[in-house]
């Protein structure tokens, strides 16, 4: 017969708030990368899952699922892909969010948006697509 695993012991009250509050706010700003360009949604989304995970099983729970976040997570989870569809996606919002912010910022500021889109572009790129 083999041991029973120890269970994890709970987190405190304390550090379940913040790791829920990380995850809110992993959360809003992934749904507000839905509509503007320079924010990717999957990274974000992916982020309040494992906020999520440490804070609250019933969150964690509501996000796995959710009809359009939870496909994507699972998939994360169970094999580090994110789908083609949304890398495709994000690629195409971040070099549009990142031209418009290149004509419309000031000098200093103007290529900021492009290196982390970059950044965030090359990670994406280099995980596997289903």
């Amino acid at each position: 017969m083999s041991p029973v695993p120890p269970r994890p012991r709970a987190r405190p009250v304390w550090q379940r708030g913040l790791w829920l509050a990380a995850g809110a706010l992993a959360l809003a700003t992934g749904i507000v990368g839905i509509v503007l360009p320079l924010l990717p949604t999957t990274p974000f989304v992916i982020l309040a899952a494992f906020c999520f995970a440490r804070g609250s099983e019933r969150w964690e729970r509501w996000l796995l699922n959710h009809p359009r976040f939870g496909p994507m997570l699972r998939a994360w989870r169970a094999r580090r892909v994110i789908p083609w569809r949304a890398k495709l996606l994000a690629w195409v919002m971040m070099a549009g969010g990142s031209a418009w912010a290149a004509w419309t910022l000031p000098d200093p500021w103007r290529w900021a948006p492009a290196l982390v889109c970059t950044a965030v572009a090359v990670w994406m790129a280099r995980l596997p697509s289903r």
